[in-house]
């Protein structure tokens, strides 16, 4: 329970950070363009986690994280187009035409493409409970389209929509990673998609801002985008893409506080009725429970663990001392039951 409660806190200060970068983004859209602003937004958390790792790598007595593996860069590329590629991209220019609050309630879209994607392609297990939460999430997002001069089929719309699929299809891939440095895969993915961003933005010929705005978006970025893929990363661990997703889909109802707060767009009775139906979908996440009879099959992998029930394996003179900490390791087979959820551990059938 204590992985899973810590899991619950990354997942929430993912979607706090995330939300709070989306009023960010529409402040600085006026003077960059929107396609600049997405490269230096990555290129930003690409730094910014990079030489956080660097710190840490220096002060660390032991690897307390798995390392990336060659075989991972098929995963950790498609991870790189989709989710540091597209969607930003595709949120850039939907907030160029699309209200900071609307574009934050639209947001919870990623929840319910993550969810569909991890119960229909990747098989994660998905009760009544999710799927009616799910179904109340799509319900506001489709109320939104019936406020006067707003509609989901207007194009800054689809791009948020766009955005949030491509970020979908992210957060299920990252998962093959999660059990991976999460540094490691952040500032990669901030290294490679802000360069290239801005390679795509300078042949579109927008305009490169002023030292004080790149610098400025970079921040936004590192904290807003690095952190919050930091917090993403940790809590995929024990909870899944499904589950992550519930808990991140709370990032658009701080993006829409804080847009009407801070960049004074107003809470319509729409957006405000959208909202509510979306904050019933969380909460029917937030409050499943599942726990049921299950096998563990013998395995062996590296991650970061602390020697719980699930982990008790001998030593070797050469494994790390202390607690967490990553090496290889085997999974003897195990038969119990307690509350869990499809993290690397618990990937069985029902």
């Amino acid at each position: 329970m204590a992985d899973r409660q810590r899991s619950v806190a990354w997942a929430l200060l993912a979607a706090v950070l995330f939300g709070a970068s989306v009023p960010s983004a529409k402040w600085l859209l006026g003077a960059i363009g929107p396609t600049t602003l997405a490269g230096l937004l990555y290129l930003g958390a690409g730094v910014g986690v990079g030489l956080l790792r660097l710190t840490r790598a220096r002060f660390a007595g032991h690897p307390t994280d798995a390392p990336l593996l060659a075989a991972d860069g098929l995963w950790l590329s498609a991870v790189v187009v989709a989710g540091g590629l597209v969607g930003p991209i595709l949120l850039m220019l939907g907030l160029r035409t699309t209200p900071a609050t609307h574009a934050a309630l639209l947001l919870n879209l990623e929840n319910l493409f993550t969810l569909l994607i991890a119960w229909f392609v990747f098989h994660e297990n998905v009760d009544r409970r999710v799927a009616a939460g799910a179904l109340a999430i799509l319900a506001g997002a489709v109320v939104l389209s019936w406020q006067g001069g707003f509609s989901l089929s207007q194009p800054g719309a689809l791009a948020v929509a766009g955005a949030c699929l491509a970020w979908a299809i992210d957060n299920n891939l990252t998962r093959k990673l999660a059990l991976a440095d999460p540094l490691m895969i952040v500032t990669v993915k901030g290294l490679v998609a802000g360069p290239v961003t801005l390679i795509l933005a300078a042949a579109l010929g927008e305009p490169f801002p002023g030292l004080d705005l790149a610098l400025t978006a970079g921040v936004i970025g590192a904290i807003g985008y690095g952190g919050s893929l930091i917090a993403f990363v940790l809590a995929l661990r024990h909870l899944g893409a499904a589950r992550t997703g519930a808990y991140f889909a709370t990032a658009p109802f701080v993006a829409a506080a804080m847009a009407a707060v801070f960049l004074g767009e107003p809470l319509t009775p729409s957006s405000i009725a959208a909202g509510a139906l979306m904050l019933v979908g969380v909460y029917l996440h937030l409050t499943e429970r599942h726990d049921h009879l299950h096998i563990h099959p013998v395995i062996a992998h590296n991650h970061r663990h602390r020697h719980d029930e699930h982990h008790r394996h001998h030593h070797g003179p050469d494994d790390p001392p202390g607690e967490p900490h990553a090496h290889a390791h085997q999974h003897q087979r195990l038969e119990h039951a307690h509350p869990h959820y499809p993290d690397s551990h618990h990937r069985h059938e029902h």
